[in-house]
């Protein structure tokens, strides 16, 4: 499939497609015109990178990553190094550190609310 079309089933951007292949997260075949072709796993590809992204992690630890995960098909994929499962564990960490100041921050917010409410009455 052509890029315009992998942005739209994907809803990600030819941009951001085009970053994912400089990336090394994402591989097209070339035409002899020259325009990309993704393969039909592309896409199921394409929504992992997003979900990685969304959990917080930078492309260098994605392209990593990906090896290491299963594709849609179930085939093969490479075995993750301990050094990739201790960033990750690391990475899971601060994202779990980000959660507890969040709650902090809310239960403090919810604290001021409940002053000014009290305030007011």
């Amino acid at each position: 499939m052509r890029i315009g079309e992998l942005a739209r089933r994907t809803g990600v951007s030819e941009r951001s497609l085009r970053y994912y292949e400089q990336q090394g997260l994402l591989v097209a075949e070339r035409t002899p015109g020259g325009q990309r072709e993704y393969p039909e796993q592309a896409v199921d590809r394409v929504i992992r990178i997003q979900e990685l992204f969304a959990a917080g992690l930078h492309s260098k630890k994605i392209a990593q990553l990906l090896p290491c995960m299963r594709d849609a098909d179930g085939g093969p994929s490479a075995v993750a190094t301990p050094r990739l499962v201790t960033d990750l564990v690391a990475e899971r960490a601060r994202i779990d550190r980000m959660i507890t100041d969040l709650v902090n921050s809310r239960d403090v917010l919810d604290e001021v609310i409940n002053a000014a409410s009290q305030a007011r009455g």
